[in-house]
Order: structure tokens, then sequence, then C-alpha cells
């Protein structure tokens, strides 16, 4: 069962920064390691996670996030060998932040919602010297999931449709005109690469508004595919077909018995 106690978990936690200190002693591939090195070892420990929290494994989840904060642990660690901050510095430095972006917890303004929340956050970042509402997207940021944080965003700094049927007339406006540049004389496919890039981004707009993750959305029916298309590699086989001989008529009944399993 986890614990309550405070005591308890800062234990934990200065338990794991002794042992950090140790393998960065002793350990030749812990020693080795740089910023740089661990960049894209984290990357795929983020993508492990996210993995975890799709398959709702909740086992899982923990031992993720227990790499991840390995990981974030060792940058700190890293970093105070060349005295530029350590592990204190980074949490007194988010602890500060919390504090200022929340001054309806920490101050006298007033936030009742959670778009409100959301709001003062963006006019707080500005304040910090951010160009930008946009200007806190990471650039490498998958395109899917770059869609939806500038679309929060931008509703966060109050640019947003007021109901969902207007998004949804969007939607169809886009495709319209994706249709109409396919259809040309002589369709141009940069010109349908752009239009059809429309298209995603209303429809990722149109999944905000009815409160659906599109990232989360299209990994479902990734995972769906996959899971259905592997059965209907087995089933073939067993029956001795070879999937590249066979109709689409014939992939078809495998598939249907995929969905009905």
């Amino acid at each position: 069962m986890p614990s309550n106690s405070l005591q308890t978990k800062v234990k934990a936690f200065e338990r794991l920064l002794i042992i950090m200190d140790e393998l960065r002693e002793k350990c030749p591939w812990d020693k080795k390691q740089t910023i740089n090195t661990l960049r894209y070892l984290t990357i795929e420990e983020m993508y492990e996670l996210s993995d975890a929290i799709l398959e709702k494994d909740m086992l899982e989840i923990k031992k993720e996030l227990g790499d991840v904060l390995l990981h974030l642990v060792f940058y700190a660690k890293i970093a105070s060998e060349t005295n530029d901050f350590d592990m204190a510095d980074v949490l007194n430095s988010l602890c500060e932040k919390l504090i200022i972006r929340h001054p309806h917890i920490y101050g006298e303004v007033k936030a009742d919602t959670e778009e409100d929340v959301k709001r003062n956050w963006e006019q707080i970042k500005l304040k910090e010297g951010n160009k930008s509402v946009l200007s806190g997207v990471p650039s490498s940021l998958p395109a899917l999931v770059k869609a939806i944080r500038i679309q929060e965003k931008a509703r966060g700094a109050g640019f947003d449709w007021d109901e969902k049927s207007q998004v949804w007339e969007k939607v169809q406006e886009e495709l319209q005109e994706f249709k109409d540049e396919e259809k040309a004389t002589q369709p141009n496919l940069q010109k349908m690469t752009a239009e059809f890039g429309d298209v995603l981004f209303s429809l990722v707009n149109y999944a905000r508004f009815v409160g659906i993750n599109p990232e989360d959305a299209l990994e479902v029916t990734n995972r769906k595919f996959i899971k259905r298309f592997t059965y209907l590699e087995i089933e073939s086989k067993k029956d001795g077909k070879q999937l590249d001989k066979m109709s689409l008529h014939e992939m078809d009944e495998y598939w249907n018995r995929a969905k009905s399993q």
C-alpha cells in the first residue's frame, strides 16, 4: 500500500540520491554518461511510460515513473559536477514557478474554473518574458501532439470557437477544400498536402471540443488495427494461405472474424 507519510517519501527520495551518487562514482557506465548521451534514452523512457498509461497497467506505470525519475536525478547530478545546478536547485525552482503560476492558491487572484486557471497561466507566462503564448510549444513535438498543444494554448489566450457546431462546419469546409484540390484538372501535391493538413488540424480542434484526446484516439485505433491484422496473418497461415496471394474478399473474412473476437 502507498505510504501517506511525507517523512517516508522524503527518505525514499534521499535513498535514490545516495544511490545515484554511488553509481556515478563507481559504475563504469554511469560514470561515462553525459546530458547528451542520456537524451535519447529519456525520450525512450517517456514513450514506455506512455505505453503503460494507455494499457492502464498501474504496476508498469509505477516502474516507468521510476525510470523517468532516475533520469531526472541523473541530469541534476551531472549538472552539479559542473556547478551549474543541483537537485535542490531544480526542486526549488519548480516550487517557485508553481507558486507564481497559481496566484488563485497563493495570492489574491480568483479562478473558479479550469479555463480561468489556464487563462491566468498563459498571461503569467507572457509576463515572465515569453514572446508568444505559443512559444512554449516544443518544435520537436510530433505533429499531432503539437496541434493539440497549440490549440490548447490559443484557447487559454481566448482565441477559440464558441460552439462545437462552428468547429464541425470548419471541418466540413476544410474537407471540401481538400476535395476540390484533389479533383483539380492538374492536382498539385503541395497544395493537397496543405489542405489535408488543414483537415487534420480542424479534426483535432473538434476532438478537443467534444472531450476526446486525438492522440489517444489514434493510438487506440493503431493498436486495434495491429491486433486484427496479426489475427489475419496467424489464422490465414493456419489455413495454409499466403497473405500476398489472398484476395481482398478472403482477407475481409478473417478481418470480420477478428472484429468479433
